[in-house]
């Protein structure tokens, strides 16, 4: 599970919108990769995250870089947490988003948050489909 969660180019496999990941630099905590993200009309627009933290086999952190780019006009803050534990056989899987939006989009709030939860629940699915 660790391989496939810490590995940036591996996010296509399961984190959900991903076309590709390019320009990965580094590994562990400091790593930077741009994510690029299908759209709902099929373009593909460009995220570029870096790793805040990693533990092997444990937890792994990522955030959006968002200053100037254009996610800045609606977001403050986009970081996502994945955290493993042994369970028996298998491997508890745990995933956080903490999102803060800036401006007019504060008014989406319960909205985006339906919505990042929607992102979750496709984000494990597709784990446990890679795992398959």
């Amino acid at each position: 599970m660790w391989e496939l969660v810490s590995d940036p180019y591996s996010l296509p496999r399961w984190w959900p919108r991903t076309q590709r990941v390019e320009g990965v630099e580094g590994g562990g905590a400091g790593a930077q990769w741009t994510q690029v993200l299908g759209t709902a009309e099929g373009r593909g627009v460009r995220a570029d995250f870096r790793c805040t933290g990693a533990v092997e086999g444990e937890r792994l952190a990522w955030e959006q870089q968002i200053p100037g780019t254009p996610f800045e006009r609606h977001l403050r803050r986009y970081a996502v947490e994945v955290g493993l534990e042994a369970e028996g056989e298998g491997t508890a899987v745990t995933l956080t988003v903490a999102q803060t939006l800036r401006g007019l989009s504060r008014l989406g709030g319960p909205m985006m948050r339906r919505g990042q939860g929607a992102v979750l629940d496709e984000a494990l699915d597709g784990l446990e489909r890679a795992l398959t």
